[in-house]
C-alpha cells in the first residue's frame, strides 16, 4: 500500500460511496456509517504492525470523508464542486463561522479570479465553408448533336460559387467581448469580401448590447447596433439597427424580434424588418426531446411565403434525425426532406434533397465538425426529373452506408480504444494504489466477516456466496473480449447488517474493499447469495442502487 495518500491521487474519491450513504443522508445516517467503518478500521484493534499501518491509512481516509460530509459548509461546496473545490487557491481565507451562502459566494469569487486569469487565452472560433456545385449537365444534356462537340460525351460538373467565413471571440473582461469576423465570396468569377468588428457588453443578468463596424469591397462601410433584453422570464426582445454606406448613399435598416415562451417547449416569434428587404414574419417553434416543429409566415418585399417543417429525433447514441419541410410563396414551392446523424464525437453529417418549382432538384450535404461547418449544395437539374430525385435520395444513402462500414466505424472504434488506453495509462498509478488499498481493507475485514457469517448462519439469514465486480462479457459477438472482474465477496458480506445489504445509487468502485478493474469501461456487480437456505442471484449496474434479499432474485429449482 502507498505510504502516503497524495491529494492529487484522491481527488476523484467519492465520499458518499466510501461511507455507502445516500447523497441526501442525514447526520444520523452519516454517523452510523462512520462508526461502522471505525470499528472495522480502527488501528487499536490490530496488533500486527503491517495491519495496524494499513488500518491507520484507511481510518484516516474514512475520517476525512466524514469530517467533510458532517460539516454543512464543506458539504455544500463538495456537493457542487467536488473535492477539488475544497482545495481551491485562496480557500484558506474562508472563515469556518460563515454561512453556506457566504462560503459559496466567496468560493465563486475565487473561481472568478482564476477564470479571469485564463480569459485572455480563450477564443471561440467558428467557421463556414460553402462550395456550390453545378451538376445540371448530368441530367439536362442536349440530345441533338451533343456528342459532336469537343468533350461533349462527358458531363460537365463545375464549382460555380464559394463562400468562406470565419469568426473569433476575444474576451476582454468577464463582461466585455470583442468578436472579429470576415468572409469571402465568389460566384461565377465575381467575388468580394467583408470584415467586421463587434464589441459586446453584458449589461446585466437579463441583457447585453453590441456595437458593430464593418467594411467590404462590394457593400461599403457598415455601422450597426444590437440590443438583447429579457423583459420577463418568459418574454425577451431583440432590436438591431444599422447604416449601410455605399455609392448610392446611406441605406438604414431596423430589425426587431419579440419572443415569448408559450409553454415549456414552445416559443412564439414576431419579427419586423424595415429598410433593406422589408418584411414582417411570425413563427411558432416547438422543440421536444423527440421532435422539432416550426410554422412560419412572412409578408415582405421581395419574398412572401408560408413554411412548415418537422423533425423527428431518434433516441439513439448517434442522435439520428429525419426532417421534412414545405415552403410556398411568390417565388414558387419547395419541398425538402433529409436526415442527419452523428458520425463521431465531434462530427455530424447531414443530407437534404430539395425539390421545387421553378428551382428544380438539388442535393445539400452538410458536415459539422466541432465549431466548423462545411456545406456543399449540388444543383442537379432545373426541371422536375424523377431520375434526379431518385439519385439524389438513394445516392447519398448508399454512399453513407459504404463509408460508415469502411471508414467511420473502424475510425471511431480505433479512437475509443486509443482514448481508453490513454485513460488507463494516466490512472494506472492511482488504480494500483486503490488496488492495494482494497486488498488491505479485505484483510482488515476478515475477523468482522467471520462474526457476521456466524450470526447470519444462526438465523438462516443472508450469506454472500460469491460476488464479482467489473466488466462481464455475455454477448456472443464479443467473445474475443476478456472479462475484467474482481472478487468482492468479503467486502459485500462485511456490509450485511440484520440480514440486509443496501448499496446506494453511486459507483461501487468507491466502496470499502472495491476498486475499478477496468477504467473507462462499463461495469456491473454480480452477486450469488443464500437467504433462508434458498439460492438467489442478481446482476446490478455500476451506479444502480441495490437492496437484497429480494424475491425477484430467487433462483428456481428448474434453473
Amino acid at each position: 500500500m502507498a505510504s502516503a495518500l497524495d491529494d492529487d491521487e484522491i481527488l476523484n474519491d467519492d465520499y458518499y460511496s466510501l461511507l455507502n450513504v445516500r447523497r441526501e443522508a442525514t447526520q444520523e445516517e452519516l454517523k452510523a456509517a462512520y462508526r461502522r467503518l471505525c470499528m472495522l478500521y480502527h488501528p487499536d484493534k490490530h496488533r500486527d504492525p503491517e495491519l495496524k499501518r494499513q488500518a491507520e491509512q484507511l481510518f484516516n481516509l474514512v475520517h476525512e470523508a466524514y469530517q467533510v460530509l458532517r460539516d454543512p459548509q464543506a458539504r455544500a461546496i463538495y456537493d457542487i464542486y467536488g473535492k477539488r473545490g475544497l482545495d481551491v487557491d485562496g480557500w484558506e481565507v474562508v472563515e469556518r463561522r460563515r454561512t453556506p451562502a457566504e462560503i459559496r459566494e466567496e468560493y465563486e469569487r475565487l473561481q472568478k479570479e482564476r477564470e479571469e486569469r485564463r480569459l485572455q487565452q480563450r477564443t471561440n472560433p467558428k467557421g463556414t465553408i460553402s462550395v456550390g456545385i453545378d451538376a445540371t449537365d448530368l441530367f439536362d444534356q442536349y440530345e441533338e448533336d451533343y456528342e459532336d462537340v469537343a468533350g461533349g460525351g462527358v458531363p460537365h460538373v463545375e464549382i460555380n460559387r464559394m463562400h468562406i467565413s470565419q469568426s473569433i471571440e476575444a474576451p476582454l473582461t468577464t463582461k466585455d467581448t470583442a468578436v472579429l469576423s470576415g468572409s469571402l465570396s465568389t460566384h461565377n468569377g465575381n467575388g468580394g469580401g467583408t470584415i467586421n468588428l463587434a464589441l459586446r457588453r453584458v449589461t446585466s443578468a437579463s441583457g447585453w448590447g453590441e456595437v458593430e463596424i464593418g467594411a467590404g469591397d462590394t457593400q461599403g462601410p457598415l455601422l450597426g447596433m444590437k440590443i438583447f433584453r429579457n423583459v420577463t422570464s418568459r418574454f425577451f426582445v431583440t432590436a438591431q439597427c444599422g447604416l449601410q454606406f455605399s455609392s448610392r448613399g446611406v441605406r438604414p435598416g431596423v430589425t426587431t424580434v419579440l419572443a415569448r415562451h408559450l409553454d415549456k417547449n414552445t416559443m412564439g416569434y414576431v419579427q419586423w424588418r424595415w429598410g433593406i428587404q422589408s418584411s414582417m414574419n411570425t413563427s411558432v417553434v416547438r422543440d421536444t426531446k423527440s421532435s422539432h416543429f416550426t410554422f412560419a409566415m412572412q409578408l415582405g418585399i421581395p419574398h412572401t411565403f408560408a413554411m412548415v417543417s418537422y423533425q423527428y429525433k431518434f433516441q439513439d447514441d448517434d442522435q439520428t434525425k429525419i426532417k421534412g419541410s414545405v415552403k410556398s410563396g411568390f417565388f414558387g414551392t419547395v419541398l425538402e426532406y433529409g436526415a442527419e446523424r452523428k458520425i463521431s464525437r465531434h462530427s455530424v453529417l447531414g443530407a437534404t434533397v430539395s425539390v421545387g418549382v421553378p428551382q428544380g432538384v438539388s442535393l445539400k450535404i452538410k458536415l459539422n465538425r466541432a465549431s466548423q461547418t462545411y456545406f456543399f449544395p449540388i444543383h442537379l437539374t432545373d426541371q422536375l426529373l424523377p431520375s434526379a430525385v431518385f439519385y439524389a435520395t438513394v445516392g447519398p444513402l448508399v454512399f453513407y452506408l459504404a463509408i460508415q462500414q469502411l471508414i467511420i466505424r473502424p475510425y471511431v472504434r480505433a479512437q475509443k480504444e486509443q482514448d481508453l488506453e490513454k485513460q488507463q495509462e494516466s490512472s494506472a498509478s492511482n488504480i494500483a494504489r486503490k488496488k492495494q488499498e482494497a486488498e488491505s481493507a479485505v484483510l482488515l475485514m476478515q475477523e468482522s466477516v467471520r462474526r457476521i457469517i456466524e450470526t447470519e448462519e444462526s438465523r438462516m439469514g443472508l450469506i454472500i456466496l460469491n460476488a464479482w465486480y467489473g466488466k462481464f462479457v455475455t454477448d456472443n459477438s464479443r467473445k474475443h473480449e476478456r472479462a475484467k472482474v474482481i472478487d468482492v465477496t468479503v467486502p459485500l458480506q462485511c456490509l450485511v447488517k440484520d440480514s440486509k445489504l443496501i448499496l446506494t445509487e453511486a459507483t461501487k468502485s468507491g466502496l470499502p474493499g472495491f476498486y475499478d478493474p477496468c477504467v473507462g469501461e462499463e461495469k456491473s456487480l454480480k452477486v450469488l447469495y443464500q437467504f433462508r437456505g434458498v439460492m438467489h442471484q442478481v446482476l446490478s449496474g455500476d451506479a444502480e442502487a441495490l437492496r437484497i434479499p429480494k424475491q425477484s432474485h430467487r433462483i428456481d429449482a428448474d434453473t
